[in-house]
């Protein structure tokens, strides 16, 4: 049915009139709801029953009374208690990265894991390959001691101490480790530069800066027994059937070890076979006064505190200095010497004398 010319209905609930007053004569459309209220809002919806526009000058009168400080955080919201909190993060990262004085643990190629704890060394014999191990093979090469020069069979179960004395080295933050130089008696030193040689390369590996003194916790004083210092440990050159005495020998292959309660007066002692200085091992891939350097290291390591030896971590990485390098620098191979804490996984590392070596 067709519609009066004075009204159209439209897609939502209301019509369109004609308001005939406007000017000129012509008829403008004027929009109502079917409940006849008109479509007109507030001019400030926030102010109830405001006629007019709200000011913002008390507003901004406030702002102005406010601290430099309560301005910021009002601008900025959570985000003004945030930002010191990460400068402050980002200054002890740096701090820490510049210093090493953060926590250290075991990165590929870097150092060894730090031990639980600084000076505890348990009462274990920690080296030789462990008592009661039956699954052996005894020909196995990598045990095997290569050829080379002569070194003393048996020595005198006795030692006598090198004279000398080093300052303290190394921070030494949690402990200073006080030890002293021996060789057994009977031992004849004369073919790798006698009883000082021997004591140098005692204390140039541990001087070291990629050696022990790297983790700023560890610090190293020499003694001779003159002085009122009682030495933590005696870093002891060894004949062979010495070290079996001291270290065990139920596996009949040449090893070093650290006792930390030797004799009749339980003394800790770091037995370095004199075969083993001289002739160095089969998979230790280095020329020997590297080997030095790592037996020394790893020998001291125990002594200091890391009481079992570690596996190759990553595929030919740098050995950790706690691996059984003397037996083996694949897993494969150092599993049978030491099956409690390597598992075979087809692993295989470079040769390594330090614990830090990118130090």
């Amino acid at each position: 049915m067709p519609q009066s010319p004075s009204s159209q209905t439209l897609c939502h609930s209301g019509t369109v009139t004609y308001d005939p007053g406007q000017s000129g004569g012509g008829r403008a459309p004027v929009l109502r709801d079917r409940f006849r209220e008109p479509l007109r809002a507030q001019r400030d919806p926030l102010a109830a029953g405001a006629g007019r526009l709200r000011s913002d000058r008390d507003v901004h009168r406030q702002w102005r009374k406010q601290s430099w400080l309560g301005r910021f955080v009002s601008t900025y919201g959570w985000r003004a208690y945030a930002l010191p909190v990460l400068m402050a993060l980002t200054v002890l990262v740096v701090y820490q990265t510049v210093t090493g004085t953060g926590v250290r643990t075991q990165v590929a190629d870097d150092t060894v894991q730090g031990p639980p704890t600084i000076g505890s060394a348990g009462t274990s014999i920690i080296g030789a390959p462990p008592r009661g191990l039956t699954e052996f093979d005894v020909n196995l090469p990598t045990g095997v001691l290569p050829n080379g020069g002569p070194f003393t069979e048996a020595g005198d179960m006795t030692w006598h101490v090198i004279p000398g004395t080093e300052a303290e080295f190394g921070q030494g933050t949690e402990k200073v480790f006080a030890y002293t130089i021996e060789v057994e008696n009977g031992i004849d030193t004369t073919a790798f530069g006698g009883d000082e040689a021997f004591a140098r390369m005692v204390d140039q590996t541990l001087r070291n800066p990629k050696g022990w003194t790297h983790t700023p916790q560890i610090g190293f004083v020499r003694v001779d027994g003159a002085g009122p210092i009682t030495p933590d440990f005696r870093i002891s050159l060894t004949s062979p059937i010495t070290v079996r005495e001291g270290c065990g020998y139920e596996i009949p292959l040449e090893a070093s070890c650290y006792n930390p309660s030797y004799g009749a007066k339980s003394e800790p002692r770091v037995f370095v076979n004199e075969a083993r200085w001289v002739r160095g091992a089969v998979p230790f891939q280095g020329d020997i006064g590297s080997y030095r350097q790592y037996l020394i290291n790893h020998e001291v390591g125990h002594a200091i505190g890391y009481q079992h030896h570690e596996p190759c971590d990553k595929q030919d990485g740098l050995a950790p200095v706690m691996m059984q390098q003397t037996f083996g620098t694949s897993n494969d191979d150092a599993a049978k010497f030491d099956p409690d804490w390597v598992k075979p996984d087809g692993k295989t590392c470079r040769f390594n004398p330090w614990p830090s070596p990118i130090a």
